[in-house]
């Protein structure tokens, strides 16, 4: 009798350990919605990869990535409650804060925005097109980001452009065309058009926005801002694991996006990694996701001169550095 009783109480009792050291559930996740910007890709990766690998759920969190499309409106659906966190641009951030929406950014995981002038071989700078008057292709959303800082900084003038309808044949067959493009995509389609491209990473020259940015609602902060936190810490911890060894982030963009191709991948990480788009800049001694006052101000005054923003602006609204790892995610 006493023996059947040590046992069952031993078994009640490695029962109860095992319990005490299982891993959280689902039930006792938090849950968080995080739309992108666009159909999955590399330059997503580092989320991707932190879904992938466990790190969410790591720190405490269910997440869930909702793709973005050219008919998604992720702002809108960030105020709508429908995503909790929202991957943005700066510009977009502070258009939205403007029109009164309670959004603000809370981390920045590109140190430079992708996006560049693209032209042919014998263009050699952004100086030359502008002197030689070349056709600029660009698309709508260009003329309230970065083509007025490009008028201001250059003097590009707007008799040069012509419409960006995100197809690369034009540029194929007209060696004088320059156009828009991201860094790790439109260059890839035109070297498998059979042209070697020179590209012009605009942040290179100056242009000031951060890429790929987290940004979330005010009543996110304010009710669940242990949830914002642990959501960007494991979000750079993803960056950064992705840039190391990327096999489990790609397989999930490519389940999620079908038509991404494992080359098309590869291209974009080695971009990134090239220009240092994630890990360069601020980041390489602040930590991956970092944001600075100083950066922060000259988006503003760009976007103020260029007529894209009002003077008055109080940057407090639109993004804050409290939610940024108290141990930097250096790369």
């Amino acid at each position: 009798m006493k023996t059947k009783l040590r046992a069952a109480l031993g078994g009640s009792l490695m029962m109860a350990g095992l319990v005490a050291f299982a891993p959280a559930s689902a039930e006792e996740l938090d849950k968080v919605v995080f739309g992108t910007n666009w159909y999955a890709q590399a330059e997503h990766g580092g989320f991707y990869q932190a879904l992938a690998t466990g790190l969410y759920k790591e720190h405490g969190l269910d997440v869930e990535i909702k793709m973005g499309g050219p008919q998604v409106n992720g702002t809108q659906l960030l105020v709508s409650g429908r995503y909790d966190m929202l991957m943005g641009y700066p510009i977009g951030n502070i258009n939205a804060v403007e029109k009164g929406l309670p959004v603000k950014t809370v981390a920045a995981s590109m140190q430079g925005d992708p996006q560049a002038l693209i032209a042919h071989p014998g263009v050699e700078s952004l100086e030359q097109i502008k002197e030689e008057g070349l056709p600029v292709y660009i698309a709508t959303h260009a003329h309230s980001t970065f083509w007025p800082w490009l008028k201001a900084e250059y003097g590009f003038e707007d008799d040069v452009v012509n419409a960006y309808t995100f197809s690369v044949a034009p540029f194929l067959t007209n060696e004088n065309i320059v156009q828009q493009g991201y860094l790790s995509s439109e260059p890839f389609a035109i070297q498998k058009g059979g042209v070697e491209p020179n590209v012009f990473l605009l942040s290179d020259y100056g242009y000031p926005p951060y890429a790929t940015t987290i940004e979330t609602t005010t009543g996110m902060i304010e009710e669940r801002p242990d949830v914002v936190k642990r959501f960007v810490q494991a979000s750079m911890e993803g960056w950064k694991s992705y840039l190391e060894n990327p096999e489990a982030g790609n397989k999930l963009i490519m389940e999620e996006n079908p038509e991404m191709t494992p080359e098309q991948i590869a291209y974009g990480i080695e971009k990134m990694k090239e220009y240092e788009l994630v890990t360069g800049g601020d980041a390489q001694t602040m930590g991956i996701g970092v944001m600075t006052d100083e950066r922060w101000n000259k988006i503003k005054d760009f976007m103020v001169e260029a007529g894209l923003a009002s003077a008055d602006l109080d940057l407090n609204d639109v993004y804050t550095r409290e939610f940024l790892p108290e141990e930097p995610v250096l790369p």
